[in-house]
């Protein structure tokens, strides 16, 4: 018997080390988003134009940035560890692993690849017909409710909500924790977000988050 049937991760801050992988690619080009995060959590512009306003740093500091540049950086960014034997431990009990994640879609495509989750939604950058960068970003999980996101991959496995859990760390997870019967905030960025998940796990290991999707037994 297994209690949950599907788990929904967040990618940024639960699956890596960094505090997104937009944030990595920050770091890698030498650029600095602060003031592009400050706007968007007050509200002042939506994830659209924080997109834009990120990617034209990308633009402006290496001028005719392609996809294949940003996919390289994603080789050598710092991930979580346990993220293999989470993954293994819970397709091994047939528990299927999601990534839903404001993150981009290049790495959440690799980690999904490498690790064997069942699927990811992540947001998508713009290229033109050689991969050069557009300076637009297609919006695919709304931060404003992630929500929106994990019910349709709720059906999709033909499960419920209430054997559903998911795994976040800051407030942009609420919502997906809203959607889902159990919830674990995984070293929370914020009081908020610790408040509206089930458990909070703080650990350098994804792995023991196990201990509270897995039935007594399960990982004998």
């Amino acid at each position: 018997m297994r209690k949950y049937d599907l788990v929904c991760f967040d990618m940024d801050g639960v699956l890596t080390k960094v505090r997104s992988s937009w944030a990595w690619v920050h770091e890698c080009f030498g650029v600095d988003s602060e003031p592009n995060y400050r706007a968007f959590c007050n509200g002042e512009i939506d994830e659209k134009e924080f997109m834009r306003r990120d990617i034209a740093l990308w633009n402006g500091a290496r001028p005719g940035v392609n996809i294949r540049d940003i996919a390289i950086l994603f080789r050598d960014m710092p991930l979580i560890g346990g993220i293999q034997e989470t993954i293994a431990c819970l397709s091994e009990c047939r528990i299927k692993s999601f990534i839903v994640s404001g993150g981009i879609d290049l790495a959440a495509e690799m980690l999904a690849k490498e690790y064997g989750f069942d699927g990811y939604v992540a947001d998508h950058i713009c290229t033109d017909a050689s991969g050069k960068l557009t300076g637009e970003g297609i919006m695919v999980v709304d931060l404003a409710d992630k929500g929106l996101s994990v019910r349709p991959i709720i059906e999709r496995f033909g499960t419920t909500k209430e054997r559903t859990a998911s795994i976040g760390n800051s407030f942009t997870d609420i919502k997906m924790f809203e959607s889902t019967g159990m919830s674990i905030a995984f070293n929370p960025t914020d009081p908020y977000t610790e408040e509206a998940a089930t458990y909070t796990v703080r650990s350098d290991n994804l792995s023991d988050v196990l201990d509270y999707l897995l039935e007594d037994g399960q990982q004998e």
